[in-house]
């Protein structure tokens, strides 16, 4: 077999049937099992037409190997992470291809406690062994058991994030794109509801239809906001949440429909964490960082930087203790849930923060948003990445104060900073500036990179 260009820097994903199939799918599942040393795996898939199929394969591949499948059915990513701690399994598995396009599906794997897979500790071997097929003889012993009842621990487990007696009476609009939130949420909801907390919801777009008539679930892009933005206002809601398709990453919008950027829903569940625990330790990535770094700073804790992506933003977690980690993209991970991301914990923990405030979102936005403007990230397609940020490094390296090379290059000045780096996922150039007080120096820089970018 050709190399698999579906494995890439901490997950699998691929288009379906040239990049992606069940063949492959059954292959990675046994190479999986067989790499991992794994006897029992997790397995959960997302609402895609395309990833039962893919799931029946995993499960397959992993059944020849002798293990048994602890199977979740349709279930979001952060499922399978709770439930391979939970469950006491060896790894877990995912099929789910997130917010990519529809002709696109995935993996996300995990070993035993929920840790990460890096390409030095399984997933280059994993590759290889799916790659070759040369697999050991078929072990006996390999079967599939239903294990989807082990939500209710799910929810069990986040609702110790969250002080029910903090909460203010809310209404609350939730949008699940049609993915794989809707029933997890409510069954979230309906444990919140039997514990008196004083919340009115409005769902939509809210059940599981892997046709995503309503597109895509991507909050982040543009043209997706306003199908949140629009009912939080139509409705009255205090606040909106969105998630992309498997819910691993939650977007808030305020009362009058604002899209809350990722990197101040960073800074304000540092706030949180630290109001509970001082001192502690915060994870983010290198991408918007002032406003996380400086509120960490000033509430005693300390601010610790990890490259982008979840394999090495939960290996930070671990490494360093952290209490809680965020990514501008709005992947939060917690220390009390195995270090890993969830797009349900987040909602909750805004929730108590706006009560106890007694504040708006927006108005908790209003100071963070004025000291630290920003770009947000801005996507360049170019032929030659490596010669762009040559060019860049040429151009501004000489006048920089600090230099940083976590992710990408990123370059800081008295008043304004920039990272870009090579999206770990797709064939992108990302872009991200962000200055202090000073907005008009953002849409300054913005333009004189991006002429510099585009030629």
């Amino acid at each position: 077999m050709p190399p698999l260009s579906c494995f890439k820097a901490y997950d699998i994903r691929g288009r379906l049937e040239t990049e992606l199939n069940s063949d492959i799918a059954y292959r990675i599942g046994r190479a999986y099992a067989e790499v991992m040393g794994a006897s029992r795996v997790v397995l959960g898939r997302d609402v895609r037409p395309s990833s039962q199929s893919l799931a029946d394969a995993v499960a397959r591949g992993l059944s020849d190997a002798g293990v048994a499948v602890l199977d979740l059915g349709l279930s979001g990513t952060e499922e399978t992470y709770f439930a391979t701690t939970h469950l006491d399994a060896d790894g877990g598995i995912c099929v789910t291809a997130s917010h990519n396009p529809m002709d696109y599906n995935g993996m996300k794997m995990v070993k035993r406690g929920s840790a990460p897979i890096g390409q030095a500790d399984g997933m280059a071997a994993i590759k290889a062994l799916a790659e070759s097929g040369d697999f050991a003889p078929p072990r006996p012993g390999g079967r599939i058991t239903d294990v989807s009842a082990s939500r209710a621990a799910y929810v069990a487990k986040l609702m110790e994030f969250v002080d029910l007696t903090a909460l203010r009476p809310m209404k609350l609009l939730v949008n699940a794109g049609h993915g794989a939130a809707g029933p997890s949420f409510d069954a979230l909801a309906a444990a919140l509801a039997a514990a008196g907390a004083p919340l009115e919801i409005i769902r939509i777009h809210h059940t599981p239809d892997g046709t995503f008539p309503a597109g895509i679930p991507n909050p982040l892009l543009d043209e997706n906001q306003p199908l949140t933005a629009g009912p939080v206002v139509v409705h009255g809601a205090d606040m909106g949440v969105a998630w992309d398709g498997d819910f691993d990453r939650c977007f808030f919008f305020d009362h009058e429909g604002g899209f809350v950027p990722g990197e101040y829903v960073v800074a304000l569940l540092a706030e949180a964490f630290l109001a509970r625990e001082p001192g502690q330790k915060i994870v983010h990535d290198p991408r918007v960082v002032w406003a996380t770094q400086d509120r960490v700073t000033a509430l005693g804790g300390q601010a610790i930087q990890s490259k982008c992506g979840h394999s090495f933003i939960k290996q930070t977690m671990r490494d360093t203790g952290a209490v809680y980690g965020g990514e501008m993209s709005a992947h939060h991970y917690f220390r009390d849930f195995m270090a890993c991301d969830s797009g349900m914990i987040p909602m909750l923990l805004m929730i108590e923060l706006i009560s106890r405030r007694g504040q708006s979102l927006k108005d908790l936005l209003t100071n963070l948003r004025a000291a630290y403007p920003s770009s947000g990230e801005v996507n360049f397609r170019v032929a030659d990445q490596a010669a762009v940020i040559q060019a860049i490094e040429a151009r501004y390296a000489p006048l920089a104060q600090t230099r940083d090379e976590t992710d990408g290059l990123s370059l800081s000045f008295a008043d304004w900073r920039f990272n870009l780096r090579a999206s770990n996922t797709e064939p992108l150039l990302r872009l991200n500036i962000e200055a202090r007080g000073k907005p008009e120096l953002v849409s300054e820089k913005l333009a004189e990179m991006r002429a510099l970018i585009t030629g």
